[in-house]
């Protein structure tokens, strides 16, 4: 017997008029590998929501299904599930930075995970406001939450880092760090070198640069810059259609923009496609280079799930991307915001194409080492290992 393992999700459960409540589709693929490789209790202990969360993939989850306890995380609340605890997965941030130490005074290893450094959180509050007041009253708040951050980390018994950024600037402090790059991409959903080939040989003929944007079209995100970015590489006269997948805040404005500039004929707004079914088909069949404008470090899925696809990835040099291009030469990178830049990036690369297979194939060989299943197996390990034994 393993011994049971709380789980304390930043994302919060908003419950919902028919009695159920919303998390993303993501969390539970995790919660049910967890489910399956933990061989014991589990119980997920999330805070409770009125809002929903923003995410693409929320969906209705029936109680009854999985073990939950929702409530704050109170000191109470900790204690309680506390109490036939073998091992505590959390993460840092204002609500949970007191549970580690909580959990050590009680006897219970809590492993934390991380994900945004201050700079990356500072870069998050810059795309979200330019009303300077608010901005450094936040920066301020940001820095007091770093040492808390901090002191979390070196109380807990494990850190795992979603990404390099929060690995090279957390594992030091902590007594058992672990690097791992998130991703929803199963070993059957990689692309196989043939299809690749086979994708690859059409490069070399006389048609458009297919691009690509998915996630979320929120400021963070940077996906504001794509109108600009298009108009731009259209009139170096680059021959190109560019897909915009996904929802979010800025989708009327995107639309706006594509409409005033006269880009409705290159860029098409393709809405929130499933993942599985929709998402992963389109772009491995259909995109030849992903263009992700992410103005900040968000270790986000996105970055493996495309190169799963074969595709490599041309962005901006925020910590995340520049941490995995350190690891292996999956795409290009240009300085922040620079959208000249990006778009003289991929002016060279429409007339190069060999060097988009090259990385193509780098790309593909990377999210083969990083897939969900090895991904979840080597967390659960350090998970299991740091648990107290009964």
């Amino acid at each position: 017997m393993t011994g049971k393992l709380v789980l304390m999700p930043m994302l919060r459960a908003q419950r919902l008029p028919d009695g159920r409540f919303a998390m993303t589709k993501k969390f539970l693929s995790g919660l049910r590998a967890f489910q399956a490789a933990w061989h014991d209790e589990i119980l997920v202990f999330a805070e409770p929501s009125t809002v929903p969360s923003g995410n693409l993939d929320d969906v209705a989850v029936d109680e009854s299904e999985f073990q939950f306890f929702i409530g704050n995380y109170t000191l109470a609340n900790l204690r309680k599930v506390a109490s036939k605890a073998a091992v505590v997965l959390g993460g840092l941030g204002y609500r949970q930075n007191h549970a580690a130490l909580v959990f050590r005074a009680l006897g219970v290893p809590f492993v934390t995970t991380s994900e945004y450094t201050l700079r990356t959180r500072h870069q998050i509050a810059s795309s979200e406001t330019d009303e300077r007041f608010a901005l450094f009253r936040r920066r301020v708040w940001e820095i007091q939450q770093e040492q808390k951050n901090r002191a979390s980390v070196l109380v807990a018994a494990g850190l795992q880092c979603n990404g390099t950024p929060t690995f090279d600037g957390y594992s030091k402090l902590s007594r058992s760090p672990m690097l791992y790059f998130d991703t929803r991409t199963r070993e059957s959903d990689v692309l196989s070198n043939e299809a690749l080939d086979n994708r690859l040989k059409t490069l070399s003929e006389d048609r458009p640069l297919r691009l690509a944007f998915s996630g979320r079209l929120d400021p963070m995100k940077g996906v504001g810059l794509l109108p600009e970015f298009a108009k731009k590489l259209r009139e170096r006269g680059v021959s190109f259609q560019l897909d915009i997948c996904g929802g979010g805040t800025l989708e009327a404005s995107i639309r706006s923009d594509i409409e005033r500039l006269g880009l409705t004929d290159v860029v098409k707004m393709r809405g929130i496609l499933d993942f599985n079914t929709e998402l992963l088909p389109f772009v491995r069949e259909s995109v030849d280079l992903f263009i992700l404008p992410h103005v900040q470090g968000d270790p986000s899925c996105t970055y493996l799930e495309t190169l799963a696809c074969g595709v490599p990835i041309a962005g901006f040099l925020n910590e995340a991307f520049a941490g995995i291009l350190t690891r292996q030469s999956v795409g290009w990178g240009v300085p922040l915001k620079d959208v000249d830049g990006l778009v003289s990036l991929v002016e060279r690369l429409a007339t190069n194409r060999e060097s988009i297979g090259v990385r193509a194939r780098l790309g593909l060989a990377f999210a083969r080492e990083h897939t969900f299943e090895s991904t979840f197996a080597r967390r659960v390990e350090h998970i299991r290992s740091l648990a107290r034994r009964s």
